[in-house]
């Protein structure tokens, strides 16, 4: 039997709750550096009850090629990738005009 998504009472197929979560959510992206001189980009703004941070935080790491983390609703990446971060994110489904680029 299939299960019904308890938000939006679809089957949990065809669930949108994720894909309107992506498309409300205003995310910050900003670089830092560490110890070092080390480079890291920051991403924040995520809610993590809506959207699985984690799988996100693995897809960014897999097309960035790079080490990351995610800890306390914050995504820390190695090396500097605000504009890349943003491109991908947009085609992930999340809303550009909702996602700022701090320089």
């Amino acid at each position: 039997m299939n299960e019904v998504c308890s938000v939006c009472g679809l089957p949990e197929e065809l669930c949108v709750c994720e894909t309107i979560a992506k498309e409300q959510q205003k995310i910050q992206i900003s670089n830092d550096k560490k110890r070092f001189g080390k480079v890291v980009t920051i991403i924040q703004g995520i809610d993590e009850k809506q959207i699985d941070a984690k799988q996100l935080t693995k897809k960014l790491k897999q097309k960035l090629a790079c080490g990351g983390t995610f800890k306390s609703g914050t995504i820390t990446l190695q090396g500097e990738h605000r504009d890349k971060v943003k491109e991908i994110m947009v085609k992930m489904g999340y809303s550009p005009d909702l996602i700022e680029v701090r320089k």
